[in-house]
């Protein structure tokens, strides 16, 4: 399977139903109560498999970023060497991910419901991918392909830009996932500066 297919999330019922009470609802104001309700099950059956409302979204932010850590990956091995072709590849994966399993990203905005402990393991996998993508920019400046003088700044401004995709995307709209891949992966080269020459490449 290519790092640019993104099949259906397999999620169990308990966090399928969980996932789309808090997208809907937000995790404040999703009960437990409510989740087993619509799972079919009583309260107590649900403590069962989740500790606890938290350990439900802590599971589903974890199987989050284990998708998007495993595309970036791929993405940049499928790339190679060239820093212009591995920073499209990431920025096209993250923003791929973003599309396709907009309700799953759509949670990061939920960090603030997550205890110390939680916010700090799930900001550390975050800062994996956002120090993958500085990388590409840091690299690219280097070789100068990219002219930005704030390479470190242009990535972290490109990563949360690629975000807010959840917001306004759908998957019945005008664009389509690999629409949006390409506008943002020319979006990106324009912030990091890139050369004509890099600028022509764009997303695969």
């Amino acid at each position: 399977m290519s790092w640019r297919d993104f099949p259906e999330p397999q999620l169990s019922r308990i966090l399928q139903v969980a996932l789309t009470q808090f997208v809907e609802h937000g995790y404040d104001a999703t009960s437990v109560r409510t989740i087993a309700k619509e799972v079919g099950v009583t309260v107590p059956a649900l403590y069962y498999h989740f500790e606890n409302k938290q350990a439900m979204l802590t599971a589903l932010l974890s199987h989050t970023m284990d998708i998007l850590e495993s595309h970036v990956a791929e993405a940049l091995d499928d790339a190679g060497e060239d820093p212009r072709d591995r920073f499209c590849a990431v920025v096209e994966a993250i923003v791929l991910h973003l599309t396709h399993h907009r309700d799953l990203a759509f949670l990061d905005r939920e960090i603030r419901s997550l205890t110390p402990e939680n916010r700090r393991e799930y900001a550390a996998r975050r800062a994996v991918v956002a120090e993958a993508l500085i990388e590409c920019v840091e690299r690219g400046c280097a070789s100068g392909e990219f002219a930005t003088p704030l390479p470190r700044e242009s990535g972290r401004a490109i990563l949360g830009m690629c975000l807010a995709i959840t917001t306004w995307f759908r998957m019945d709209g005008p664009l389509t996932a690999s629409d949006v891949a390409r506008q943002y992966v020319t979006i990106a080269l324009d912030t990091v500066r890139a050369t004509p020459e890099a600028e022509a490449g764009g997303a695969h």
